[in-house]
């Protein structure tokens, strides 16, 4: 079953939607630093931002990977 090309349209709303992840997913980091280093460290707050930090990243490589092109074998 092949996929149709993407639009420029789409490729450029999954660009922006994977820049605003791509910040989303820094700030997390920078979050995460912030609270483990300035105790006490709210642990439950911290293990929910990094499952946070993951599923954006899971999001992240699923959107590049809709960006690269299909190379017929």
């Amino acid at each position: 079953m092949a996929l149709r090309p993407l639009t420029e349209t789409e490729i450029s709303d999954i660009r922006m939607q994977l820049n605003e992840l791509q910040v989303e997913h820094r700030d997390l980091d920078q979050v995460i630093l912030h609270l483990i280093e300035n105790p006490p460290p709210d642990e439950l707050l911290i293990r929910r931002l990094k499952k946070r930090k993951l599923a954006l990243k899971d999001r992240i490589l699923l959107l590049e990977q809709m960006l690269i092109p299909d190379i017929p074998a």
